[in-house]
């Protein structure tokens, strides 16, 4: 039997279904906050979680010492330091292979840097993405393999038998992505991904993986009575790529993503200080700073620029040097933003046309720029709440990638499609994959992936649906009680950002720019509050809204602290209104 609809909210201005906290939530949330003194709205978020009084302690204060794990526990962990401090005492020559995108940019950052802490150097290359495509190759391998002694593969390599049997020296691969059946003929393959693991650590990112071998590295110098680099200072490295590959924020990560932040937050990394200003970041470093103001910015070369400009900010120590960079990675995201809006009204007027009510959207057009299918793709996931694909064509070869939903494993279903045959190359993770594909075999292909992904729930969940953590009013947004909500996070992939509702406010509203909507609400002897609905004007809710006049309106939103001037208020980020009844 469904649930009564939040507030009666069945349809609102954007067409979705309100869906409140359930009866039980609703008695654990109090219970806890009977137990904890901790504040209803708190509570709420917590309880969806699994936090209990007797661990609501330990949440809300991660220890990263308490959660990291010993880096011993992945396979191969021995065998690729044992080679790597090899390489390092020995003065060998190393090159870093890596991906194109920020967990491949941080990830190779993190290896130079700890290595330029020890008086060692190391050659970067990160492929083309449209002349090489994603991960090692031959002819790269093979050149890098005859002026090197060991190569690093990070964020990819896990599926490149040729290419690391092509490279004539020693590999080491440090990656994420679901691995097969068999293994590259590399030195070691560490990734908690493989066949073999147990899969408790599969929701790391590469650059953790990354991080937990300097962690066994430093720990085997501090053996031989040598201090390694600071391993601490390089967490706002790994923080960002946490966020930016989207990976859950749950155990581990979260503990790494909330102390990346405070790291990040002392403006020490110089090419990060440098992105963040051209970004425009004027208040502490959170986790949307981390995927949309920093992520696109240092994907911006790998999509459509030099593809190693991103990892050379990161890594760098010489802020001329960073200030051109991150002046050069935001040009680039502007261009990348021009190229993704024309693809992405293409992809999704193709998608409607074909339904967006089954198991899977996709979308391929001739002459899609490859580096921008990724964003538009999870642009049209986030839209119909289903996995999708966005694939570009050129001369007869479709190079895609795809987003997925929560609980649907979308790497696993490309990479069976590989092994079928349907595509000429294709791997990822649960929730982004690749894929290259002929063009003749594209509609069998997706008709395939669409029957997989179906078998795992895909398209069952009703894209209408807005879940909703609790009602406030006005007067009860604090900034205190927004910093108490926050030490729930950080916020991300697999723990959403609590979304609250005010029921029947009157709003003042005005426009900004051509999109955005500003609303105030609240006032009648309490605090007034500030929303923003970004891009309101490009569906119904700023129409809507803009013309309310006295008329009263449910909403919703999520809950933020903004610093400007030296004042701290409370801002809504407003998702969704509806009239009230």
């Amino acid at each position: 039997m469904t649930s009564p609809a939040f507030l009666n909210v069945e349809r609102s201005i954007t067409g979705r279904r309100w869906v409140g906290p359930t009866a039980e939530e609703e008695r654990l949330a109090d219970a806890l906050g009977q137990s904890t003194r901790l504040p209803t709205a708190l509570c709420r978020v917590l309880v969806k979680r699994g936090v209990t009084a007797d661990t609501s302690a330990s949440y809300l204060a991660p220890a990263l010492r308490d959660l990291l794990p010993d880096p011993m526990t992945l396979r191969d962990m021995g065998p690729a330091t044992d080679r790597f401090l090899t390489a390092v005492h020995g003065r060998e020559r190393i090159a870093v292979f890596a991906d194109y995108d920020v967990d491949g940019g941080t990830s190779a950052a993190l290896l130079l840097v700890w290595l330029r802490a020890m008086g060692r150097q190391a050659t970067l290359y990160i492929p083309d993405r449209i002349d090489e495509g994603y991960g090692p190759n031959v002819p790269a391998m093979q050149e890098l393999g005859a002026r090197h002694d060991l190569i690093i593969c990070v964020d990819c390599g896990t599926l490149s038998h040729e290419p690391i049997a092509a490279a004539g020296t020693d590999v080491i691969v440090l990656d994420h992505h679901l691995g097969a059946e068999t293994l590259p003929p590399a030195v070691a393959v560490v990734n908690p991904n493989r066949q073999d693991e147990d899969g408790a650590l599969a929701h790391l990112c590469a650059a953790s993986v990354v991080f937990l071998m300097l962690v066994e590295a430093n720990r085997r110098l501090r053996g031989d009575g040598i201090t390694g680099p600071d391993l601490m200072g390089m967490l706002d490295l790994v923080a960002l790529a946490t966020v930016a590959d989207v990976a859950p924020l749950i155990g581990v990560n979260r503990a790494l993503v909330r102390q990346g932040l405070k790291v990040m937050a002392r403006r020490d990394r110089v090419g990060l200080t440098a992105l963040a200003d051209v970004a425009r970041m004027r208040e502490a470093p959170n986790t949307y700073a981390l995927g949309f103001l920093l992520g696109p910015r240092v994907n911006a070369g790998g999509r459509i620029g030099q593809a190693d400009l991103g990892a050379r900010l990161l890594a760098t120590d010489d802020p001329r040097e960073a200030a051109a960079l991150a002046a050069r990675l935001d040009e680039l995201n502007t261009a990348r933003r021009d190229i993704e809006s024309q693809v992405r009204a293409e992809a999704m007027a193709q998608a409607e046309a074909r339904g967006l009510d089954a198991p899977l959207v996709w979308a391929a057009g001739d002459g899609w720029h490859p580096g921008v299918v990724g964003i538009v793709a999870s642009r049209m996931k986030e839209a119909t709440n289903r996995p999708a694909i966005v694939i570009g064509l050129d001369k007869g070869i479709g190079k895609g990638s795809g987003r997925s939903v929560a609980g649907v494993d979308l790497g696993a279903a490309i990479h069976r499609l590989a092994e079928e045959g349907l595509l000429l190359k294709g791997g990822g993770h649960k929730m982004a994959a690749g894929l290259t594909v002929a063009e003749e075999k594209l509609p069998e292909a997706m008709a395939r992936l669409a029957d997989l992904l179906a078998r795992q729930g895909a398209g069952t969940a009703g894209p209408s649906d807005l879940r909703i953590d609790g009602l406030l009013m006005p007067q009860a947004c604090t900034p205190e009680l927004i910093e108490q909500i926050e030490t729930a996070g950080p916020f991300g992939a697999s723990s959403p950002a609590p979304r609250f509702a005010f029921a029947a406010q009157v709003l003042s509203t005005r426009r900004i720019g051509e999109t955005h909507l500003k609303a105030t609400f609240g006032g009648l002897g309490g605090p007034q509050v500030e929303a923003m609905a970004f891009g309101a004007f490009d569906g119904p809710l700023g129409p809507a809204l803009e013309g309310g006049g006295t008329r009263r309106f449910h909403l919703a939103g999520r809950l933020e602290l903004n610093t400007w001037g030296g004042r701290t208020k409370v801002q809504m980020r407003l998702e969704d209104a509806a009239p009230e009844a």
